[in-house]
C-alpha cells in the first residue's frame, strides 16, 4: 500500500494508537524491512541504513506531503538512557527524533555518534596551542 492510499484509508492519528505491522522496501538502500525484531510496534526506519521517509507532520499522522528521505544525522541519549536517532529530511529540512530499534545496525549508530569527534570544528593540530591560550599547560603528554 503506497503512502497516498494510507492517507486516504486511515483516519488522522491512526498510527499513533495502532501498530504498523507492514513490510516495506527502504527507498535508500533497497533492503526489505519487516516489523519483526524492532522491539516496538512502530517501525519507522530501516535497520540497515537508518533512513526513513517523511510521511508524518506529527508522529503517526501520515499527513506530510513531502515524502522525502529522512537521513540519520545524529543520535542523542534520553534521560532514561535510551538512544534516539535525529533524522533530517533531504527535501524540506524537517528534523525529527525516532527511538532506536532493537535490530538497528550498531556500527551505523556508532559511526553517527562518533562523527562530531572525528570532524571537530577546529584544526585538531592546534589543540595544544588552544589549550595554552586557555591557561593550561598546552601539552597532551
Amino acid at each position: 500500500m503506497n503512502r497516498e492510499n494510507k492517507k486516504k484509508s486511515f483516519e488522522k492519528g491512526y498510527y499513533k494508537t495502532h501498530a504498523c505491522n507492514e513490510t516495506f522496501t527502504c527507498k535508500l538502500c533497497g533492503r526489505i524491512v519487516t516489523p519483526e525484531g524492532a522491539g516496538t510496534n512502530h517501525r519507522n526506519h530501516c535497520p540497515n541504513c537508518l533512513s526513513s521517509l517523511h510521511v508524518d507532520d506529527e508522529p503517526g499522522d501520515r499527513l506530510a506531503d513531502c515524502g522525502g528521505i529522512m537521513e540519520p544525522v545524529a543520535v542523542w541519549v534520553k534521560k532514561n538512557g535510551e538512544w534516539a536517532i535525529i533524522h533530517r529530511c533531504r527535501v524540506c529540512g524537517k528534523i525529527s527524533s525516532n527511538r532506536v530499534a532493537a535490530d538497528d545496525n550498531p556500527i551505523k549508530l556508532m559511526s553517527i555518534a562518533m562523527k562530531p569527534l572525528t570532524s571537530p570544528p577546529f584544526p585538531i593540530e592546534r589543540i595544544e596551542e588552544m589549550t595554552r591560550l586557555m591557561g593550561g599547560e598546552g601539552s597532551v603528554k
